[in-house]
């Protein structure tokens, strides 16, 4: 008796990947710039968005999707920026996909928004794997953290247009090698952005935002 074989792994990122496409297409009607911002926990992902938010907040309309398995810590941290912000739970899981990031949209509304900002999962392996349909992401890699997480987590930084090095004012504290850090990045990847900042004293965070609204201008201009 023959037994069928499905293989599910490849089934799932199919069909995502569809759905991806479909919300890219969509945003790109809309002019709606939405960026998927990726790291590990504690990498100061939350600090990083909040202060762009506020640089960019009085020149464009931005919304924010906060996304954790469980909580609205985040969230409640970003609205007071004053930017519209919604909470998405993963119900456990630890990425987001198209359908989630869909369905965050479909809350958040679209109309009249410029950026939207999903804050993904704290996690380097899964949100790799789960194209959220979003115009472009990018990552942070903390300065605490070390300099071989290229090594340890290619495909994040292969899938990533942006790596933003963040905590640069921690440098004189640890041993981490930022030239081999962009290297390996760049050997991964070699169209990646690499930008390196520090919310805390603003270093760098001119050229980040800068960046930031170029790609959300480019959007509006093809729309």
């Amino acid at each position: 008796m023959s037994v069928k074989i499905i293989e599910i792994k490849k089934s799932v990122f199919e069909s995502n990947n569809r759905e991806a496409d479909a919300l890219r297409v969509a945003l790109k009607e809309k002019g709606v710039f939405l960026l998927n911002v990726m790291s590990s926990p504690g990498s100061g992902k939350t600090t990083l968005l909040i202060n762009t938010i506020n640089r960019l907040k009085d020149e464009m309309r931005i919304g924010v999707m906060e996304a954790d398995i469980d909580s609205a810590v985040d969230a409640e941290k970003v609205a007071k920026t004053g930017v519209r912000t919604i909470q998405l739970h993963t119900g456990g899981m630890c990425h987001l996909d198209a359908e989630m990031t869909m369905q965050g949209l479909d809350n958040l509304g679209l109309d009249d928004l410029d950026l939207i900002i999903l804050e993904n999962v704290g996690n380097l392996v899964c949100p790799a794997e789960f194209d959220t349909g979003a115009s472009k992401s990018m990552m942070l890699l903390s300065v605490p953290e070390g300099d071989d997480k290229p090594l340890k987590y290619p495909l994040m930084f292969e899938t990533v247009s942006a790596l933003v090095i963040s905590k640069i004012d921690c440098l004189p504290y640890f041993e981490f090698d930022i030239e081999a850090v962009k290297a390996r990045a760049k050997k991964l990847n070699p169209s990646i952005e690499i930008f390196e900042v520090s919310a805390k004293t603003g270093q760098g965070m001119e050229e980040w935002t800068s960046w930031l609204r170029q790609e959300v201008s480019y959007c509006k201009s093809k729309k």
